[in-house]
């Protein structure tokens, strides 16, 4: 559809199209003809030239005003005469019709100001001669046409001749012909009716982009179909912007901009609901708002129909609708508002994937993290990697899948409804047969991955066939850490299932992984379903083994020291019926631990001394490391500082000397934690310079190793020195690069460090 924008009192025309309208009836009169004869004599036709005599219409264009002079029969004064008044009609200030009226909900746009920055600046920044062409695409529901027909108010101004809008009914099955489009241009900006006809339709395209390249105009080309319906509708010359709205990214468009658009912020989400329900009913209780904003999506599609369903549902609160879209099999049903209907929007770009593409939309919802790869999208369909990968691109490309970088993401409404889909379209047996195929093989991956980082394993075998590289142990960590949603979700899927042999192999994989990525948060969990399996499996050393991993996780990540200790000793028990003595060593070394930091130094002391005898006597390099460096750790608690260096500095001496027969991970982190260590005890000591040179070093050696929970400790610590030494710049650097670390830090130095820098800036 094609419409002219009214300005503010109903009326199109301004006082110059008001004035050219009373002249050109003025002439018509003179020359006594009937609105008719000179529609035939002109070949403009009568209701184009009644809109202009009553200023209907905006002034014409030159080639227009020439046939109308025509039909008159004027001469060459009155000929002048009409052309000056169409000129002054379309002089600087006049604004020629755009939309006729913005859709219902324009006036309570929110958000956006990116985009709109981003189109406005585009529109600031035309070259001479070569219109601006821009490309808005998202997901459906996502309000692009809203952000195209809000722009297009706010630019206005910039486009004096006018502000079209094509309605090019991409979802549909039959959509126009740019034939029937040009032609609507054409005759909306005034191109007479001879001019029409005489270019015949194979020169409309030349006459549409010779009347676009004449005029300041913005054209709103809205849910374009594809780059085929879209090229023959850009003008190649002019002054004008072209603003494309798609579901489809266009990728196959060239020299255009692009603005891609996906779910609103959760500020914007609740602001939005907020102009939709009244703001009494949004502050009664803010808490069921957002949560209503979150099960929409933060979709503005989903967003109006819930807003629209509390807008006529007064008796309802907002609890009462957050409540009912709590429930994900009903979620989609629930957002249907009258015609407007959410499902409906999904389903339109649905029908058109082919079908390798709906088979993987469908089979896509049973991916249990947030996203996922080519390579798990691959173990779900059964197809080769790089088939899997432009079926994904064309899902991409439909807008039913967002990317970013290599991971693939399902929006969770879009996820709702793929489920909906497979349901009704895949045999169960088919679906959990593709489910289970993709958690056996994550589960797979991660044990040949975690065990990069195991002084047993390291490199995978010689014959490892794998569709992920994992030639490298960073290679190794990247995968884990990408994919840690879907592989814990699978190994939850394991343990549920009673597969014991599974979680406990998986678990002591990971096991020396988990120093690399200490506060991930979900270590104590893994630790305790493994502990659980070993249990269950009956089997006394794999029991020490996953009891000792479950207290270093409840005291490291989850600082539950006292748990932790009735761990540990539940491991020595273990280990003492299975008489291994490295998992004896473990479990002393970890109530040393914990003890240490309960204050108890003097017990601390004698577990550190059990437990370097045991690794010794057992001939583990690993373990021995372990108990030196916790015997360093536990003289910095008692107070010992210059006891606490000589020990962590022999520690440093036995690396050194051990050299290669200490797994390289391994090394890493003992030493950034060794050096951390000793910077501590001359922090202590007050000797600065030490300290900030023992800790300068401990940070280094951190990001070389990629060890950031251990570097967030040692930058706390570095700023204290540097702070204490009277270097509050730098101390403020190093507090600063402390909190970009991210939730891969240890959150309490993340505050440490928070709290440092709210009083440099209170100082």
């Amino acid at each position: 559809m094609l419409a002219v924008r009214k300005n503010r009192m109903g009326r199109v025309a301004d006082a110059g199209g008001a004035a050219f309208g009373a002249l050109l009836r003025q002439l018509r009169l003179d020359a006594s003809l009937t609105i008719e004869a000179f529609a035939e004599a002109s070949g403009v036709s009568v209701r184009g030239i009644g809109d202009l005599e009553r200023g209907r219409r905006a002034t014409p264009q030159r080639r227009t005003v020439a046939a109308l002079a025509d039909g008159l029969g004027l001469g060459e004064a009155d000929r002048e005469r009409l052309l000056a008044a169409a000129r002054t009609g379309r002089a600087p200030g006049h604004r020629q019709a755009g939309l006729r009226a913005f859709p219902r909900g324009i006036d309570d746009f929110v958000g956006r100001t990116t985009e709109l920055t981003r189109l406005t600046a585009l529109a600031e920044q035309q070259a001479a001669g070569i219109p601006v062409v821009v490309a808005v695409s998202g997901p459906p529901g996502t309000g692009k046409t809203t952000l195209a027909l809000q722009a297009a108010q706010e630019l206005a101004e910039r486009f004096p001749d006018g502000q079209l809008m094509l309605d090019l009914r991409g979802m549909d099955d039959d959509p126009p012909e740019a034939a029937e489009l040009i032609l609507r241009v054409l005759r909306t900006l005034g191109v007479a009716d001879r001019d029409l006809a005489k270019a015949g339709p194979k020169g409309h395209p030349e006459l549409y982009r010779q009347v676009l390249a004449e005029q300041r105009c913005l054209l709103v080309l809205d849910n374009a179909r594809d780059e085929a319906q879209v090229r023959p509708l850009l003008p190649s010359a002019g002054t004008g912007m072209v603003v494309i709205t798609s579901r489809r990214m266009l990728t196959g468009l060239e020299s255009i901009h692009r603005v891609p658009i996906g779910e609103l912020s959760p500020g914007d989400a609740a602001a939005f609901l907020t102009a939709l329900v009244g703001p009494e009913r949004a502050e009664a209780d803010p808490t069921a708002l957002a949560e209503v904003a979150q099960r929409c999506g933060h979709l503005p599609l989903a967003l109006r129909v819930a807003g629209n369903w509390l807008a006529t549902r007064t008796g309802w609160t907002v609890r009462r609708l957050a409540d009912r879209l709590a429930q994900e099999d009903r979620r989609l049903d629930s957002l249907t508002a009258g015609d407007l209907h959410l499902s409906a929007a999904f389903e339109l770009s649905y029908r058109q994937l082919t079908p390798a593409a709906a088979r993987l939309f469908r089979l896509l919802s049973l991916v249990d993290g947030p996203d996922t790869s080519a390579a798990g999208a691959a173990q779900l369909t059964g197809q080769p990697l790089f088939d899997t990968e432009d079926t994904l691109e064309e899902l991409v490309e439909a807008g039913l899948l967002s990317a970013d970088q290599d991971r693939y993401r399902l929006h969770d409404l879009l996820r709702l409804y793929a489920r909906g889909r497979l349901r009704a379209e895949d045999p169960d047996g088919e679906a959990e047969a593709a489910r289970s195929a993709l958690r056996r093989w994550l589960l797979e991956t991660a044990v040949v991955a975690g065990r990069w980082y195991d002084p047993d394993h390291g490199a995978p075998p010689a014959g490892w066939q794998g569709v992920v590289d994992l030639s490298t142990a960073e290679h190794a960590r990247t995968w884990l850490q990408a994919e840690g949603s879907n592989w814990l979700a699978a190994l939850r899927a394991a343990a549920t299932a009673g597969d014991h042999t599974t979680v406990v192999n998986v678990s002591e994989a990971l096991h020396w992984f988990s120093d690399q990525w200490i506060f991930w948060g979900h270590w104590p969990e893994i630790c305790r379903a493994a502990a659980d399996s070993a249990q269950a499996l009956g089997d006394p050393l794999l029991e020490a083994m996953h009891l000792n991993n479950l207290a270093w996780a409840l005291l490291i990540c989850e600082s539950r020291h006292r748990e932790s200790l009735d761990r540990s000793a539940e491991a020595l028990e273990a280990a003492r019926r299975a008489r291994d003595l490295p998992q004896q060593g473990w479990a002393h070394s970890y109530t040393a631990w914990a003890l240490s930091l309960l204050g108890d130094h003097i017990a601390a002391a004698r577990h550190n001394r059990e437990a370097a005898e045991l690794f010794e006597a057992a001939g583990d390099l690993h373990g021995t490391l372990h108990a030196m460096s916790s015997a360093g750790e536990t003289l910095l608690q008692a107070g010992r500082y210059e006891e606490s260096i000589a020990q962590n500095t022999r520690t440093l001496a036995f690396l050194e000397q051990a050299g290669d027969r200490i797994e390289p991970h391994s090394a890493a982190f003992n030493r950034a934690n060794i050096e951390t260590t000793i910077g501590q005890a001359h922090i202590h000591l007050e000797d600065w310079p030490k300290a900030a040179d023992h800790l300068r070093t401990a940070v280094t050696l951190c990001r070389a190793s990629g060890h950031t929970g251990l570097e967030s400790r040692a930058l706390a610590h570095f700023g204290n020195a540097l702070l204490a030494a009277g270097h509050r710049d730098q101390a403020r650097d190093a507090f600063s690069q402390c909190l970009t670390l991210g939730k891969a830090a240890n959150p309490e130095h993340i505050a440490t460090a928070r709290e440092r820098l709210a009083d440099l800036d209170t100082r």
